[in-house]
């Protein structure tokens, strides 16, 4: 019997990536992440000169500034890919916002915005790749970063949006993946715990929150950088050919208790 090789299922070596949300926190890790097993990346989100930046450190990327709550932003971003490198392989939605403000004070309209930046936005891109990727007989591995609020309430955080949109996005992920299948076409999540991003940098300079966040969890303490790496490279590549519909915790235990 020849020795296997099991790392090799984790390589990228000329398969494009689509990161969104790439200019800081999760989403540039994400991207060079991707690019040290290999892949080609294109990195899109609303600040132009952060994602010049980070593009001019990665071996073969691509700097898309869109704002994809724009209505035919999905799609452009699809067709600016193929259009440079003639595919599109793996889609990382990570694009994200959250507010943390009582319900009775976030009203209707802040709760549009936010579900449109954290779901529809997903949602809108999700479709535009998989139907590129399914008329084009292409496969395709479709990540969308969740969050542990997608299976709990925040409870003291108060964010009704972000925790409507988690939640959303994961049974979206499910949903995509069972219409999609048979298609090539595989959806995976990934639902980080406590990170520190700019989104909640004030959330890790309070005690109060920063006991909120380690007490939880059986680890006790938040993720670091890099830590989410395992599980992407899981999900993006053939690693995980038989998986789909999957929502990974990655939350050093915080939704397990």
């Amino acid at each position: 019997m020849t020795t296997p090789d099991p790392l090799s299922a984790f390589r990228l070596d000329d398969r494009v990536a689509i990161v969104t949300g790439a200019s800081s926190g999760l989403g540039a890790r994400f991207a060079h992440t991707l690019a040290g097993v290999g892949a080609k990346v294109v990195v899109a989100a609303r600040r132009a000169d952060r994602l010049e930046a980070l593009a001019a450190e990665l071996p073969d990327a691509l700097a898309v500034a869109i704002d994809l709550t724009e209505a035919g932003a999905a799609a452009d971003l699809v067709r600016r890919t193929v259009d440079h490198y003639g595919r599109v392989d793996v889609l990382v939605n990570n694009a994200g916002v959250s507010t943390a403000v009582p319900a009775l004070a976030f009203d209707e309209d802040d709760f549009r915005r936010e579900v449109e930046i954290d779901l529809v936005a997903p949602y809108a891109l999700a479709r535009a790749a998989g139907a590129w990727a399914i008329e084009n007989e292409h496969p395709l591995s479709i990540i969308n970063i969740g969050s542990v609020l997608g299976f709990v309430g925040g409870g003291k955080l108060r964010v009704p949006g972000y925790a409507a949109a988690k939640g959303g996005l994961h049974n979206l992920t499910r949903e995509l993946a069972s219409q999609w299948a048979r298609k090539g076409v595989r959806v995976n999540a990934i639902a980080p715990g406590w990170f520190e991003t700019e989104m909640n940098v004030e959330m890790f300079e309070d005690d109060r929150s920063t006991a909120y966040m380690t007490d939880g969890a059986p680890m006790g303490r938040a993720g670091v950088e890099g830590e989410l790496d395992g599980a992407l490279l899981l999900l993006a590549s053939d690693a995980s050919s038989f998986m789909t519909g999957a929502i990974v915790a990655v939350d050093g235990g915080w939704t397990a208790v």
